[in-house]
């Protein structure tokens, strides 16, 4: 989903707010889409946080019908994106366990939570089976924990930007100066994005003529 959103132009970026009860946020600037989303969170939940701000841009950037029909679309259109109807039943089996759905999610790269709503929403799953799915996932405290989890994705185009800095011997502390902003917020802005395989340079920036 991040690289998808970056190919298309979107600016992604982390939540500076380092709080669990905010899942995203998305919003057009001049013309340019921008979503942020909580690290926090497990990467299958981050990624439908970042299909249900793809359908809050798509769906509703110049009309908002109120704010729960707006969260309602946006919930449908991740579902749908990450998790198509027809490919949902040709690969999931009727009245699936909890254990067939944490095997079967990695398919969809979803959380075992939201693919047992969409099973029940395609009519995999009946309305006894489904509350008794969502009783064993609480109990087992995949509410919160994620069994299985994917490897957190990461940032094409924060990866090449910080690789191309770190060349010319430029740290975050040095863009952090240039920007006039403290580096702890550049460090939460992209924390978790990107990956630990390009070291930031151990000595001072080399200073370049104008």
């Amino acid at each position: 989903m991040t690289k998808l959103l970056e190919a298309k132009g979107v600016r992604v970026f982390s939540l500076c707010e380092r709080n669990q009860n905010v899942d995203a946020f998305s919003c057009w600037r001049e013309n340019s889409a921008y979503v942020f989303l909580n690290n926090f969170k497990s990467t299958e939940r981050s990624r439908f946080d970042a299909a249900h701000e793809l359908g809050h841009l798509v769906l509703h950037r110049h009309n908002v019908n109120g704010f729960r029909d707006a969260e309602k679309e946006a919930d449908q259109f991740a579902a749908a994106f990450l998790m198509p109807r027809d490919d949902l039943i040709s690969n999931l089996p009727k009245s699936p366990s909890v254990k067939q759905l944490i095997r079967d999610k990695q398919r969809w790269g979803v959380s075992v939570a939201a693919l047992a709503r969409n099973a029940f929403e395609c009519s995999l799953l009946s309305d006894w089976s489904y509350r008794e799915i969502c009783r064993q996932l609480s109990v087992a405290g995949y509410r919160k924990n994620e069994p299985e989890s994917r490897p957190r994705e990461e940032s094409v185009v924060w990866k090449k930007v910080f690789e191309s800095l770190w060349k010319d011997r430029l740290s975050k502390e040095h863009v952090a100066r240039e920007l006039n902003i403290p580096l702890d917020e550049i460090e939460a802005l992209v924390g978790g994005l990107y990956g630990e395989s390009a070291a930031q340079p151990s000595q001072p920036p080399r200073l370049r003529a104008v």
